[in-house]
């Protein structure tokens, strides 16, 4: 007896000093890719002259709140905003519709061919976007869509591969009998996507969601090539407009900086809980 609890006094020991490890590294870590962020809040708020600073004071006393009024006011940010916000809405809503449908009919309707157009699609994955600009840009050119926020707002509409094998690999953990059940209570394919699979892919599609929301508001290459009017800009592209006039003033920048990020933090930290679910549960069955 003794000798067994000397054991296992042993291995709790030893699993305590593995965890601490373990949390330790995690914090360091945590502080390491945090560390850019806290530096830029920190600029954001101090002034001018103390920007430059050696050693570096992280704690602005008193912090400079104006930064923030003065730097998102010298160029039209709340228009930025609302041209970021009415995109990245629209593309999220649009890749959660087609996305999940498209998603619906490769898990649970059989098909002869429905293997071979999902590796047909997933193939689509490989080619880079920059080979596609040109030619989507004379199309939406002879279109009449460019200056416009159509060739921003309008293909996602029509799916987004990566979003489809996401939502496709989640849908395919539900058991099939719930779909058998549903039919057998009078339940349509309709309503089988709208009242079984969708309920039961919160996970997935807030991982669509963030994801979408992610791409959509950093998005700089997209209103780049295809918006010339500043009443158009995004904030991806104010924020570069704003760099290239007032780099002198880091204050400014990062205030703006931080302005532009601060809804991308916000978005994860209150749907991390499912991103991670969904993340981790897409991969279980294939």
């Amino acid at each position: 007896m003794t000798t067994n609890a000397a054991a296992t006094k042993k291995m709790h020991i030893g699993g305590i000093a593995k965890k601490t490890g373990l949390y330790v590294l995690l914090i360091a870590g945590a502080l390491l890719f945090t560390f850019p962020f806290l530096w830029m809040l920190s600029t954001s708020l101090k002034p001018e002259m103390e920007v430059f600073r050696f050693p570096p004071q992280w704690i602005p006393r008193p912090p400079k709140w104006s930064n923030y009024v003065e730097a998102l006011t010298i160029l039209p940010f709340d228009l930025f905003f609302r041209n970021t916000l009415t995109i990245t809405v629209n593309n999220v809503i649009g890749n959660l519709i087609s996305c999940s449908l498209v998603a619906f009919g490769f898990a649970r309707l059989e098909s002869r061919f429905s293997n071979f157009l999902f590796i047909l699609l997933l193939s689509t994955m490989m080619v880079p976007y920059q080979v596609t600009i040109i030619p989507m840009f004379v199309l939406f050119h002879h279109l009449g869509w460019v200056d416009t926020f159509k060739p921003l707002m309008i293909p996602p509409w029509f799916g987004y591969p990566f979003f489809i094998f996401i939502l496709r690999q989640f849908f395919m953990t539900i058991p099939l009998e719930l779909d058998d059940a549903a039919r057998i209570d009078g339940c349509s394919t309709w309503r089988i996507y709208w009242n079984v699979i969708l309920p039961l892919a919160k996970p997935a599609m807030t991982t669509v969601a963030v994801l979408g929301f992610l791409g959509n508001w950093n998005d700089f290459m997209g209103p780049l090539i295809y918006i010339s009017s500043q009443e158009k800009y995004t904030l991806a592209i104010g924020l570069t407009l704003f760099r290239g006039q007032y780099m002198s003033n880091i204050a400014y920048l990062m205030a703006a900086s931080v302005a532009t990020v601060l809804p991308v933090i916000l978005i994860f930290f209150f749907a991390q809980r499912y991103f991670i679910e969904g993340m981790t549960l897409t991969g279980i069955k294939g």
